[in-house]
């Protein structure tokens, strides 16, 4: 049965996936109501492709339960893929077919015919700004556009929910915003996002985020809410001697972590009326320069590497690939 107005449109039930010993999505407890855009956020490894996966219904649970646009993912998975569209990481079009041909074929996959066919092609074409380039082959466009192509592709017969596994990793950073301009045009549709990403500055632009690591769900809410978790102040610090200064901030009294940011320490302290000048001072006596000293607030990935180490300790979490900033600071 379709689901109810007031319903979630994507609800999953100690969802879980294991392969061998390994276990993909452990109970994995998620609410998604129509029209938001919800990020998955996480490192290599955290799950993120298999849980779409099987909300897409491409794979089946170990155990638990999902439902997608009021349908089960595992007795009803035919009727689920009339009405999502789903996006791998990897360009998965033909290279050898022109853009016109891509989204003929795919038209002909979704049985859209007749003069739907070529009015939704033609519109589609002009949503992903392709128009000038229909008869150039998938194998000789550029990154981005082999990415709006697939979107494109994956939007022909006009689902209601979107699942998108990392979209734009490996386009340039224009690439991305422009993409990222076609998605919210869709949401303003209603159409339901479903994104991952490795990138933060796009998980800035959903509704909500959920952020997994190892499996599980460490914390899903909105991003400004996940940047409030962080219990504790930021001090921004450019030293000349980055490695110096990193071990003299650590053994600070009110210092409760240190993150690296490019060639920027981050510090969380508890009050940094208070711990400002101390930084200062232990730095100087320590002989090493400083070039800035500032507070700022938690980003996003800040807040994620917090959260990360409090669900797996300190020396777990340190040799964690995390997710990436993004191309804009």
């Amino acid at each position: 049965m379709a689901e109810h107005p007031h319903e979630p449109i994507i609800r999953t039930v100690d969802l879980t996936r294991r392969f061998r010993h390994v276990v993909a999505v452990d109970h994995l407890n998620l609410s998604i109501q129509p029209g938001e855009i919800f990020g998955l956020v996480g490192p290599d490894g955290a799950g993120k492709t298999t849980t779409i996966r099987l909300l897409a219904a491409i794979m089946t649970p170990t155990s638990g339960r999902a439902f997608v646009g009021g349908y089960d993912t595992v007795r009803q998975g035919e009727a689920i893929k009339r009405i999502v569209g789903y996006m791998a990481q990897r360009f998965n079009l033909y290279g050898d077919l022109t853009v016109d041909e891509n989204l003929a074929f795919f038209a002909d996959v979704f049985d859209v015919r007749g003069q739907e066919r070529e009015e939704r092609i033609q519109r589609l074409l002009e949503f992903a700004r392709l128009t000038e380039f229909r008869k150039r082959r998938a194998e000789h466009l550029s990154g981005g556009m082999q990415k709006k192509l697939a979107l494109a592709c994956t939007l022909v017969h006009q689902p209601r929910i979107l699942f998108l596994d990392e979209p734009t990793t490996g386009v340039d950073p224009v690439s991305r915003r422009e993409f990222w301009d076609i998605l919210t045009d869709l949401h303003l549709q209603g159409v339901t996002l479903f994104v991952s990403t490795p990138y933060m500055d796009e998980a800035e632009r959903c509704s909500r985020v959920g952020l997994m690591y190892g499996g599980r769900l460490i914390v899903c809410d909105s991003p400004e809410r996940i940047r409030e978790m962080v219990p504790a102040s930021l001090i921004e610090l450019h030293p000349d001697n980055f490695r110096r200064a990193r071990e003299v901030v650590a053994s600070i009294p009110g210092v409760l972590e240190v993150q690296t940011y490019g060639d920027l320490l981050h510090i969380f302290v508890d009050d940094p009326s208070l711990r400002m000048a101390s930084i200062r001072d232990h730095l100087e006596a320590a002989g090493v320069r400083v070039r800035s000293l500032r507070t700022t607030y938690p980003r996003m990935e800040e807040a994620f590497i917090s959260l990360v180490r409090q669900q797996a300790g300190e020396e777990a979490a340190e040799g964690i690939a995390l997710p990436r900033p993004g191309g804009e600071r």
